[in-house]
């Protein structure tokens, strides 16, 4: 008794757990109501053509029984050649109908079809369109805890079980609804006795494909954890494959590959063997309740209760019914894995941007960036990458930061861009506090060149116009002005196809100096009035980073720049220069103030002139 109530529990308390879970597809569903109305409609229209035809093979049975009765009965009279006439008027007249409910059956199948599922491939792109939009929105941090690989997952995979939900499985539910009421509804009207006979292998059938399909539906879980692995494992090596096959470890990645696709077959296999179970066991307590059909009714048809049609007409009900009940586990399963799937798409869609532009008005940069008393410290760090840093640059004035690795620089960059927060102080632009401006427009503003130089899988041309909007004209033009500025155009043109060259995923084609020249122009080609330069030079050499400085140097008048790198020579010229040590702002001054200090600037200007000249 007690296991039976801790049982009813833990079955209510995952139902509400499902609903739960899958409440947030109730949106879609509102919005495409008429669909699912129609579909409803078209459900029910369908299955009653389906109940028509077991009605219309009891009335032929029992009159060609009756006929065929008064044919022997006039055996040797005129009126038998009659009664001949008449049953095969009766065979052809109910086939015709057979088949026309058919017809009509299968136009309304069609039409469900087209309902509900379309309406499921609605939804599937609204709802990809949904997790893909909030991807956007989300902060930096959220990307460094969570891999590519799964990200994919979700919205691919995951989202793919939540239409067999929103399609199929609502589909089946409505179709098994409707066909048990109806058919259920025939078979008593006609018999009460025989249809309670006909209807006990049903639960078992019912309960047991239920049973089965809990385990298919583990076993499958297991097997997308699986895939997700895979997934991120081939992403990743795919990604990295210069590095692999530099150090040669390409039968190292082989046996990698080979564990993971070991696991994700013995797992398919296991499920497998369990899927095998399926159709035979419904085959076997489908054969059990036209067996009990026969049977039953052969002795209520003896004993005058019910005729020989009632007999082919609760066979028919019978097959009617062994889908529905059937699909009962096949549903439930679909829905199961769904409510899976979207509680893992809802973590990621309850996760909130802590970087919200709060201020939607116009904002044009028009004085200084000042940094007060700025400190920060990555989530799950103990020791901050910032401490206690202030400086102010002024509109038109070039800012440098230098220092050695994970000395704060990069940081820097992230805070004036807003893609972290500060931990403590404030960042002020143009006096106002950066949590309080229109975010958008102020990197609209801006020209940045990250360190670590991303390129798309597009055309030189492309890549470089990528922060254009689509109002600008003369891109082209704009897009070899650029270019020209970032040294990047005689490169360009030893290419065959020029600035239409299609460049590799991630600029896999090109040389790391290429690369970072293209980031370069994709910064310039907007003439931003903030220029921000994130150790962008640290790959081309002497000679180009000569040509492109003396270029920057005639673009950043009169605009403000931000200039990080652990090379003297390219920062030497900057209005303001702050050297970073472990967080802190350890020198700050011009390349004269700090030369005189004879300080760390000054160790790190002349040990790369000895390397320069070495």
């Amino acid at each position: 008794m007690k296991f039976a109530k801790v049982n009813q529990f833990l079955v209510f308390h995952n139902s509400e757990n499902i609903l739960k879970a899958l409440a947030h597809l109730n949106k879609y569903f509102i919005k495409y109501k008429y669909r699912l109305i129609l579909g409803l409609i078209f459900v029910i229209t369908s299955n009653l053509f389906a109940v028509f035809p077991a009605q219309s093979v009891r009335i032929a049975i029992d009159l060609v029984q009756e006929n065929l009765l008064l044919y022997q009965l006039y055996s040797g009279s005129g009126i038998q050649s009659f009664v001949y006439i008449q049953v095969g008027f009766i065979v052809i007249y109910f086939s015709v109908l057979v088949i026309m409910f058919a017809l009509i059956k299968g136009v309304f199948m069609f039409l469900k079809r087209q309902t509900l599922i379309v309406m499921s491939r609605h939804v599937e792109y609204d709802l990809k369109n949904e997790i893909f939009n909030h991807y956007q929105i989300l902060p930096l941090s959220f990307y460094r805890k969570n891999n590519t690989g799964d990200l994919m997952t979700r919205i691919s995979e995951d989202v793919g079980r939540v239409r067999m939900y929103i399609g199929p499985a609502i589909m089946y539910l409505l179709d098994l609804v409707v066909t048990i009421v109806l058919v259920i509804w025939a078979m008593f009207s006609v018999n009460v006795k025989l249809s309670i006979y006909v209807l006990i292998p049903l639960p078992i059938l019912a309960y047991s494909i239920f049973y089965v399909n809990n385990i298919i539906h583990k076993k499958s879980d297991a097997i997308q954890n699986q895939l997700s692995k895979v997934t991120s494992f081939v992403q990743e090596a795919f990604s990295g494959m210069r590095v692999i096959k530099a150090f040669a470890v390409e039968d190292f990645s082989k046996e990698d590959f080979s564990k993971y696709a070991d696991e994700y077959r013995n797992r398919s296999l296991e499920l497998a063997k369990v899927d095998a179970t399926f159709f035979p066991l419904m085959v076997f307590l489908t054969g059990m309740s036209t067996l009990i059909t026969i049977f039953v009714g052969g002795l209520l048809v003896i004993s005058g209760e019910i005729s020989i049609g009632n007999i082919a007409e609760f066979v028919i009900y019978v097959n009617l019914l062994t889908w529905p009940v059937a699909s009962m586990g096949v549903v439930f399963s679909m829905i199961q894995r769904a409510s899976a799937s979207q509680q893992r798409i809802n973590e990621f869609l309850e996760v909130q941007p802590d970087i919200v532009s709060s201020n939607d008005q116009p904002f044009n940069f028009n004085k200084n960036i000042e940094f007060k008393n700025v400190s920060f410290c990555y989530e799950g760090k103990t020791v901050p990458a910032l401490s206690d840093i202030s400086f102010k640059i002024n509109k038109g004035e070039t800012l440098a930061i230098l220092g050695t690795t994970g000395s704060g620089k990069s940081t820097i960059v992230q805070l004036i861009l807003r893609m972290i927060d500060v931990t403590d102080g404030q960042i002020l632009i143009d006096g106002n506090d950066i949590k309080t401006i229109n975010i958008k427009d102020f990197k609209q503003q801006t020209g940045y060149v990250p360190q670590d130089v991303f390129l798309f899988s597009d055309s030189i041309s492309n890549n470089i116009s990528f922060g254009l909007t689509s109002e600008i004209q003369n891109v082209d033009l704009l897009v070899k002005t650029a270019s020209d500025n970032a040294a990047l155009t005689s490169n360009v043109n030893d290419f065959p196809e020029g600035f239409e060259t299609v460049i590799g995923e991630r600029g896999i084609t090109l040389s790391g100096g290429q690369k970072q020249r293209i980031s370069i122009a994709r910064a310039l080609i907007k003439d931003p009035e903030i220029l921000i330069f994130d150790d962008c030079l640290s790959a081309v050499d002497n000679k180009t980073e000569t040509e492109i400085l003396e270029n920057l140097h005639r673009i950043m008048k009169g605009k403000t720049s931000v200039i990080v790198s652990h090379r003297v020579s390219t920062v030497k010229d900057a209005t303001t220069i702050l050297v970073l040590d472990n967080g802190k702002i350890i020198e700050a001054g011009t390349h004269q103030e700090l030369y005189q200090q004879n300080g760390k600037y000054l160790e790190m200007y002349q040990r790369q002139l000895m390397e320069e000249l070495v």
